[in-house]
């Protein structure tokens, strides 16, 4: 049994992070990240914009587009000397 009440609201170390009162804690399939409470909106609206964005390239992809055309890299293969070569040829 502890022989003291302990502490609220004060800065913790966890697994080496520091985690202040008011930070937001994020976690998925991939790990946990802590978002300090000041960053947090912008944190929020910057992962909203993401997801958005990956939606537009999935919706590419699903319609045939290849991702080294829009990304750029078909020009960037040739720069390096390397050929592509469709399946297809």
């Amino acid at each position: 049994m502890k022989a003291t009440p302990g502490s609220v609201n004060v800065p913790v170390v966890c697994a080496g992070a520091r985690v202040s009162p008011g930070d937001v804690i994020v976690g998925d399939a991939d790990g946990v990240c802590v978002v300090p409470r000041a960053t947090a909106a912008d944190i929020v609206r910057l992962g909203v914009e993401r997801v958005a964005k990956e939606e537009k390239t999935r919706e590419r992809l699903r319609k045939g587009e290849l991702g080294l055309d829009f990304y750029g890299f078909r020009a960037k293969l040739a720069e390096l000397g390397v050929r592509y070569v469709d399946a297809d040829e």
